[in-house]
């Protein structure tokens, strides 16, 4: 309740307060814009131009901050086009005359005009209307004794009288407050639509292509870093027991004339050594994209995620159905690192792991008992985490303070 009378308070603010701005902001636009594009040809139009699409602009960025208000999020202010560096004082004169952003301001200003009527009619009425309804039994008494006063209900056939009257007016205004909290919300938002439309869609389509270029830009970051761990990996790994594989098998190939025994000894060493080359191989393929979860999806892989990590794992997993698999690896590589994180550096004995979906998001939580101290600064294990889940237009955040405990909150779009 008392967020309904919030919100159609703010709406009545908006819809009252912004009819006047409408009026003013358009006798101005109008009177400036005729004035301009008429003495344009004498140049002395140019800076009239120039000022009536500035005072757009401020009538525009009013605007913007009261559609926070009705729309329920943040204003989001376009980008003006600025002068070219170096630009000469005519040049940086007639500059928003060449910024597409303007010129919408403008029409706002003109377009608003009427539709701010509409706004403004319809709220004032649906006030006026429960007001003077429930209020009747009141001024009624009065009113009703007026010689050859006619009211609505007769004029209608209801009869006449004080009675007949007051039950008219009293239920007039009980169905007009019930619709009162709708029509005020439908007139904010017919005004809301038009600056939506105009003030801020270009800002938000830009807002939206500079998040899929992050993502991307985080994407190609996280790959290459990973690319690189994996190749680092490889390198002071499996790549130098190989080479010491190779020499112990050219080892046993001499020994094998001269001493089998010794040559026998060789080559047990070098099976022991493959075994574990492919066990550290099988490692680092896991934080790739393993068979098992290409298979069977992501709660079984965590589920073997778990059951490797050196550190006792209470899984929770409350999802059961596939996503994309840019969604799973994703999940899955959060999973796997973080794990490896507590495994080597926290100094925990106890981890959590919960997956839950809420509507079009996955939830993934991670905490342990640790000494903390995790961040993800630049330079840290859990940066790469971050772009990782940037790419997936996913949110990663991280509470660690020094002494623990740790918690990870990943959260990852799958619809």
């Amino acid at each position: 309740m008392h967020s309904l009378k919030r919100r159609v308070l703010l709406d009545t603010r908006y819809t009252l307060v912004g009819f006047p701005t409408a009026v003013i902001a358009f006798a101005l636009l109008v009177a400036g814009f005729a004035a301009g594009v008429g003495t344009a040809v004498v140049w002395i139009g140019v800076p009239i131009l120039v000022g009536t699409l500035m005072i757009a602009r401020g009538f525009a960025d009013a605007e913007r901050a009261w559609l926070a208000d009705v729309l329920e999020r943040p204003p989001v202010r376009p980008r003006y086009k600025p002068a070219p560096a170096g630009a000469g004082r005519f040049r940086r004169l007639v500059n928003p005359l060449t910024s597409g952003q303007s010129w919408l301001d403008l029409l706002h200003g003109l377009l608003n005009f009427p539709i701010s009527i509409v706004s403004f009619v319809v709220t004032v009425v649906f006030w006026a209307l429960p007001l003077a309804g429930l209020t009747y039994p009141i001024y009624g008494i009065i009113t009703s004794r007026i010689p050859g006063n006619t009211e609505l209900p007769e004029l209608l056939g209801f009869g006449s009288g004080y009675w007949t009257n007051m039950i008219f007016y009293v239920s007039l205004g009980l169905v007009s407050a019930l619709l009162l909290p709708f029509m005020v919300r439908g007139s904010a938002l017919l005004r809301a639509g038009l600056g939506r439309a105009l003030l801020t869609g270009v800002a938000e389509l830009h807002e939206r292509i500079d998040d899929l270029a992050e993502g991307r830009a985080a994407a190609v970051t996280a790959e290459a870093n990973a690319l690189r761990k994996l190749e680092r990996d490889i390198h002071d790994g499996p790549q130098q027991r190989l080479v010491s594989l190779a020499m112990d098998l050219s080892r046993a190939q001499r020994q094998m004339g001269k001493d089998p025994q010794a040559a026998q000894a060789t080559i047990t060493s070098a099976i022991t050594a493959t075994r574990e080359t492919l066990d550290e191989l099988r490692a680092l393929s896991r934080g790739i994209a393993p068979p098992i979860l290409s298979d069977r999806g992501l709660a079984p892989a965590l589920a073997a995620l778990a059951g490797r990590c050196t550190v006792p794992v209470d899984l929770d997993v409350q999802v059961s159905e596939r996503y994309q698999a840019s969604v799973e690896n994703a999940v899955y590589y959060v999973v796997a690192e973080t794990l490896t994180n507590v495994a080597k550096h926290s100094r925990a004995t106890v981890c959590t792991v919960q997956l839950t979906r809420t509507a079009d998001i996955l939830m993934l939580t991670i905490g342990d008992d640790g000494v903390g101290g995790a961040h993800v600064a630049k330079g840290h294990g859990l940066a790469g985490l971050a772009d990782r889940l940037r790419a997936v237009d996913g949110e990663f955040t991280v509470q660690s303070p020094d002494g623990g405990p740790t918690v990870i909150v990943a959260e990852v779009p799958c619809a």
